[in-house]
């Protein structure tokens, strides 16, 4: 599905409009492979070759270590909501205009994850008392590194970089091969643009496409059940698209626009019970869904 639009990009504004950020957040696994138990399973189930793995979970009945994954993948999605793609490597492109509040954010979630993790360190020894108990003849105390070596495989780290504006390459290869060398970072640069693009158009597609068959209902019929998250999300992705539509974009902002005023005061108790109004908005979703180019 293509869904950027033919047209000119202000490329040169970019670099004074948006910036790159790396997040990195790491957590322990807390969890082992277990060779012996692998390979006992493989002989008891007649396996001739190593069919499979055994990975204890070296905190079995606790939930404080699943307690900071949760905040870690929050955080991660959350980051991926505000941001657009950028580069292979995992850095994002944060529009300018979403800094002030995004920095916000990440400061109350770096906080979050900071404390869970003292937290968690601060029960450690006795959460490995705990398993013991827990794990049997599988608790081997050799599984479980030191309480300084368990703090080291916890960060949150991010970091905040300027986009660049054009290729400044500074090396003797000659005019044909400095020319080759702007051509392709050139070249480069308008596709990473063209994806941060495309994601932002892909975003919508997506949330249009899961409010018309969500919304979906013939007299007769048993209506489809959805939760209210149909109608928040769609109002976070209007809030989120005025920031993230980093080539001004217009058609993709009247289509913003026009799913903002259609959701303007409803709610998603109002699209379960109204049939009339659940049909005017599926109507109008599925007329913005038509403008996308197949």
């Amino acid at each position: 599905m293509n869904f950027i639009q033919e047209g000119d990009y202000a490329y040169s504004k970019i670099s004074s409009s948006a910036m790159l950020v790396d997040l990195g957040i790491s957590v322990w696994t807390g969890r082992k492979l277990d060779k012996s138990v692998s390979a006992e399973i493989d002989i008891n189930k007649n396996a001739k070759t190593k069919a499979g793995n055994y990975h204890k979970n070296l905190l079995a009945g606790s939930e404080k270590l699943a307690e900071i994954n949760k905040i870690a993948t929050s955080v991660r999605n959350w980051h991926y909501t505000q941001t657009s793609p950028w580069s292979d490597s995992g850095t994002r492109l944060l529009p300018a205009t979403l800094f002030m509040t995004y920095k916000s954010h990440l400061t109350q979630y770096e906080k979050m994850f900071t404390d869970a993790v003292t937290e968690f360190m601060a029960e450690y020894d006795d959460l490995v008392t705990k398993s013991a108990f827990q794990l049997g003849d599988l608790f081997n105390r050799d599984d479980y590194p030191s309480v300084d070596k368990i703090a080291n495989k916890f960060a949150f780290n991010y970091f905040f970089s300027p986009v660049p504006e054009s290729g400044d390459f500074r090396v003797d290869i000659g005019e044909a091969g400095m020319q080759e060398l702007r051509d392709r970072y050139e070249n480069a640069y308008k596709s990473k643009i063209e994806t941060a693009m495309t994601d932002a158009w892909s975003r919508m597609h997506e949330v249009l496409s899961h409010m018309s068959e969500r919304l979906d209902y013939q007299e007769g019929e048993t209506k489809k059940i959805f939760r209210d998250s149909l109608v928040e999300n769609a109002r976070d992705l209007c809030d989120v698209l005025k920031h993230l539509n980093i080539t001004g974009d217009l058609k993709l902002e009247e289509m913003r626009k026009n799913l903002e005023k259609q959701l303007s005061g409803v709610s998603a108790e109002d699209l379960r019970e109204d049939d009339g109004l659940r049909n005017q908005t599926k109507e109008v979703v599925d007329q913005m869904l038509k403008k996308f180019s197949i």
